[in-house]
């Protein structure tokens, strides 16, 4: 997975300077970024922002950036080729504790168990692929599972990462679970991790976006999506083109102050929120 490395350079009264930092990291979210890091090192005015090289829309950010809403503030930046390196390394060498969600299902590195037994168990291990448990989108999203009847079911896991949504599914009774991703990287983990848990035969795995499901014949009962906004308010009619009559789709990867569009565009083709679940300002909606 290619990441650009964004640099910005924030010139705003000391007073103004933290509002106007994090008025940025949420308005550049819109322009495809995932992530800011937080090295203390850096000036207090500037910013580092990593964004996907394909989900980058400069265009949208040197608009957000022209038309900054607050007075006294001027930015600017410079981009670059981030380091191709394996960023999960140290979950890698180091792993993680156990993730209890909804005292029902644990999920786990093979390295550090629990201390007692759950329903569901999954062991996840995160080879340059988002998804350990570790964060709210994904624990949200299982912890809705967790309440639904998936015996039997056929599943879509969009943007599979390391498959933790799908295995989990096919672990609570689910017979067959799809799985796409735009890293290849995410699919070999995919594939890892099914092997690993033992439903590797029920779990299949294509590389590509949502495109791939022009191909598909297959209708699912249950779609589900952990990925940005955008690319969820793109793939959104491919989505419900797949659903079975009956179906759910359970999206996350957004804040919640995205949820009015999001339910905006469900609506707009016919179908509603169901329930919405918020965590710490991430949200994910059931839509039926």
């Amino acid at each position: 997975m290619k990441y650009y490395k964004v640099c910005f350079n924030i010139s705003a009264p000391d007073w103004l300077m933290a509002d106007s930092c994090d008025l940025l990291v949420a308005m550049a979210g819109d322009a495809g970024f995932e992530a800011f890091d937080d090295n203390d090192t850096y000036p207090q005015n500037i910013l580092v922002g990593y964004v996907q090289t394909n989900m980058l829309n400069k265009e949208l950010l040197d608009d957000t950036i022209k038309n900054f809403p607050f007075n006294d503030v001027t930015i600017s930046y410079n981009i670059e080729n981030a380091e191709d390196k394996n960023w999960n390394e140290e979950w890698e060498k180091n792993g993680f504790m156990p993730v209890i969600i909804s005292e029902k299902c644990v999920i786990h590195d093979g390295k550090h168990h629990p201390d007692k037994d759950y329903s569901i168990a999954v062991e996840i291990i995160p080879k340059q692929a988002f998804g350990t448990g570790l964060h709210e989108t994904t624990r949200m999203i299982i912890s809705e599972l967790l309440e639904i009847d998936l015996k039997g079911k056929y599943i879509l896991d969009c943007g599979c990462g390391t498959g933790i949504l799908g295995i989990t599914a096919l672990k609570c009774g689910a017979k067959y679970v799809l799985g796409y991703d735009i890293d290849e990287w995410s699919i070999k983990n995919t594939r890892y991790n099914s092997s690993a848990n033992f439903v590797d035969s029920c779990y299949d795995t294509v590389l590509g976006d949502a495109s791939i499901l022009r191909n598909i014949k297959q209708k699912f009962n249950i779609i589900m999506a952990n990925i940005n906004r955008n690319i969820l308010l793109s793939d959104m009619a491919s989505f419900i083109e797949r659903l079975d009559k009956g179906g759910i789709i359970l999206l996350s990867g957004f804040y919640t102050e995205d949820i009015p569009i999001l339910e905006s565009e469900a609506q707009r083709h016919d179908m509603k929120v169901e329930c919405i679940k918020e965590e710490n300002g991430w949200a994910m909606l059931k839509i039926v």
